[in-house]
């Protein structure tokens, strides 16, 4: 078990603002409701399309 007080990486900030770009993005492409939606989903999910394309 991992107690809270032992250090970590960087990768929490680095999700976090690549979450936040993502989301404006993603939302400023969008035109009408759905799409906006999906690009909310996407920019939840974005690290799984960059290991993709990396693979």
């Amino acid at each position: 078990m991992r107690s809270w007080n032992t250090p970590r990486g960087g990768g929490d900030i680095v999700y976090g603002l690549g979450l936040i770009g993502a989301l404006i993005h993603y939302i400023a492409e969008a035109n009408a409701f759905w799409p906006a939606l999906l690009g909310i989903l996407k920019a939840l999910i974005w690290p799984v399309f960059l290991v993709q394309s990396l693979l």
